[in-house]
């Protein structure tokens, strides 16, 4: 740790077993967020902010006027150019010492694993069923942990997925949903998404307790939030012949 970092996250290390030690560990850590629309903007922010040491940002999209009500990476000026090279713009300006890659492409079963690189986590913050179902059967594969959220208008979910020790998000949606435009707003997309970012920094320090087996769901309608129990489908086509234990 220099003197750079020493200031700049000081605050954070000063949470009980984050410290130094925790921050090194961000450091050295790589994140693959898929998507960067209200949820990626608000994910990729906080995590940049907090000095994960590689972003990979995967988006085939280009950016929107009407996007523009929640996805805080980007403004009017970006207009036209890809959402995923907007991204690596205005994270490389907010934390020039950490490393933002950018992946202009659609993210397909063809292409996951060289977009992703092996990462330590992955971060859905995808609007289409299908794409997410691409990011589960990888991670379930390849062991690593997948943080899901979902949004629509003031309410949304979020839940750490890693078989076996907890479902896939197959066995928590066992058919695909239709994709279609989803009402929200944009300050629903930054709590969704800084709860994300809250259960990835927690789980690359080793801190807290993560929504393991759990899904959190937050209404903004009454400001409630309630969890609820999943349980692993034992017939699940993606993740029921999985027995690989993380310590």
């Amino acid at each position: 740790m220099n003197k750079y970092d020493l200031e700049r996250y000081k605050r954070q290390m000063a949470l009980e077993g984050w410290g130094e030690q925790g921050q090194a560990k961000l450091a050295t850590a790589s994140v693959f967020i898929a998507g960067a629309g209200g949820l990626g903007s608000t994910v990729a922010f906080h995590l940049a902010a907090a000095g994960v040491g590689t972003l990979r940002i995967a988006d085939r999209d280009k950016v929107e006027l009407s996007n523009l009500n929640r996805q805080i990476l980007h403004d009017e000026a970006r207009i036209g150019m890809p959402k995923a090279k907007s991204a690596q713009q205005t994270l490389a300006a907010f934390n020039p010492a950490i490393k933002v890659i950018a992946e202009e492409t659609e993210i397909t079963a063809a292409n996951i694993a060289t977009l992703a690189a092996q990462p330590d986590l992955v971060i859905d913050c995808l609007d289409n069923f299908k794409t997410r179902l691409v990011l589960n059967e990888y991670c379930c594969c390849a062991d690593i942990p997948l943080i899901h959220a979902g949004l629509w208008g003031l309410t949304g979910q979020v839940t750490f997925i890693h078989p076996p020790e907890t479902p896939c998000l197959r066995c928590i949606f066992p058919r695909s949903l239709p994709k279609s435009s989803t009402p929200v707003a944009g300050v629903t997309a930054g709590v969704i998404g800084s709860f994300q970012a809250m259960e990835a920094l927690k789980y690359l320090t080793g801190i807290g307790t993560l929504l393991k087996g759990k899904m959190l769901c937050f209404d903004g309608n009454d400001m409630s939030i309630t969890q609820l129990q999943l349980s692993r489908n034992p017939k699940c086509i993606t993740c029921a012949s999985l027995t690989h234990m993380k310590d």
